[in-house]
Formats: C-alpha cells, sequence, structure tokens
C-alpha cells in the first residue's frame, strides 16, 4: 500500500471520528437539555426554593468534577444527565421569580429564542466554514475566570451595575465558547463527546440566565 493511500485512509479515518463525536455531542445535548427543562418545570411547577449561591457552586463544580472523572466510561453518561438535571433544577426557581415579574413571560420567552438563536447561529456558522478558532481558548479562560470572580463579588456586596456588566460580559463570552467547542470538535481538539456536551450545555445555560438578567433589568418594569 502506497504512502499516500495510506493517508488517504487515515485522513478518511479522522472525519469519520470526527464526525461521530459532533454527531454524539448534538444527540446528547439535545437529551440533556430536555432533561434539564423537565427537572426545571418540576421547581417551578412545585415552586421549589433556590439551593443558594454556594450550595449551587458547590453541586454544579462537584458533579463537573464528577462527569470530568467518568467521561470516558459509560457511567459518564449518568453523571452528565445527574449535573444537567441539577443545573435544571436550581434554574427552575430562578425562571419562576422573572415569571412573576411584569411582562415575565415576554422576558422568559425572548431569553429563549435570543439563546437559541445564538447557538444555533454560531454552531451552524462554525460548522459550515470550518474555521479553527482555537486561538479563542485564553483569551475565554481569562474572561470566563475574571466575569466569575466579578460576578461573586456583585452578589456578595450587592452591585447591581457590576452584576449588570457581568451578564453582558457573559453574553459575549459564551458565544465565544459555542465556536471555540465547535471548533474544537471540527478540528480534533474536542475528542470526548460527553465533555463536549458539557461545555456548550453550560454555555447555554450560562447564555439563557445572563440574557435573562439583561432583559428583567430593562424589560421588567413596562
Amino acid at each position: 500500500m502506497s504512502q499516500g493511500t495510506t493517508t488517504v485512509i487515515r485522513h478518511g479515518e479522522q472525519v469519520l471520528a470526527t464526525n461521530k463525536v459532533i454527531r454524539n455531542t448534538y444527540m446528547l445535548l439535545s437529551m440533556t437539555l430536555a432533561f434539564s427543562a423537565l427537572t426545571a418545570g418540576l421547581s417551578i411547577a412545585y415552586n421549589v426554593a433556590h439551593p443558594g449561591l454556594f450550595a449551587t457552586l458547590a453541586g454544579y463544580f462537584g458533579l463537573l468534577m464528577l462527569t470530568n472523572y467518568l467521561s470516558r466510561s459509560a457511567w459518564g453518561l449518568l453523571a452528565v444527565f445527574a449535573l444537567t438535571g441539577f443545573m435544571g433544577y436550581t434554574l427552575g426557581p430562578i425562571v419562576n421569580a422573572y415569571l412573576q415579574m411584569p411582562n415575565g413571560n415576554q422576558i422568559v420567552m425572548t431569553a429563549m429564542g435570543g439563546t437559541a438563536a445564538i447557538f444555533l447561529g454560531l454552531s451552524g456558522y462554525a460548522l459550515s466554514s470550518r474555521k479553527d478558532f482555537s486561538f479563542l481558548g485564553g483569551f475565554l479562560l481569562a474572561g470566563i475566570l475574571v466575569a466569575f470572580l466579578a460576578g461573586i463579588g456583585a452578589i456578595v456586596f450587592s452591585l447591581p451595575a457590576l452584576s449588570l456588566a457581568v451578564s453582558a460580559a457573559f453574553v459575549l463570552l459564551m458565544a465565544g465558547f459555542i465556536l471555540w467547542q465547535t471548533s474544537a470538535m471540527i478540528h480534533g481538539g474536542e475528542t470526548n463527546y460527553i465533555m463536549a456536551t458539557v461545555g456548550l450545555f453550560v454555555s447555554i445555560y450560562n447564555l439563557f440566565t445572563s440574557l435573562l438578567h439583561l432583559l428583567g433589568a430593562f424589560g421588567g418594569d413596562d
């Protein structure tokens, strides 16, 4: 077998592996989004109280580490559903609070529509253009860390203006993260569909809650 033939075969295998990661990621993402919506809906229906900032962070990071640890085994699927279900549970009380506001239904639906439009638009662009957005990695990591710490400070010290700025920053950062994560799947930077699903799910979650905050702040009194 010639070297050229071997190269073609290897390239074909890489393409098949990449397509499999992308297909499995979006399939699992759709299921986790549905499961998260179910747990959020149950939280709303039963008017469940929010567990609080520190309990939420502890649950999120604990389940995230567990999912990462189990991501190479079948148990990783259970872990990712536990993580996304927990995030849905914490989202329910937040959405419920916005539903009680003037124009609450409109705010929530607009945030959902905006989240879907941004995610589908950016994912579609990355998939169709096949551009390499790996250069965004360092910037996104630094930006998310700064925005996260600023968000904690805004909550602890009750700084509404800073909180709004953080939400606006997260909208931009999550948009960039969607491009980066999708590009990583296309170009082989991410070969684990469970962790790719977690990355995209978290970006959607943060994008939705950030849009909720912004729309609630500027449109809740109409």
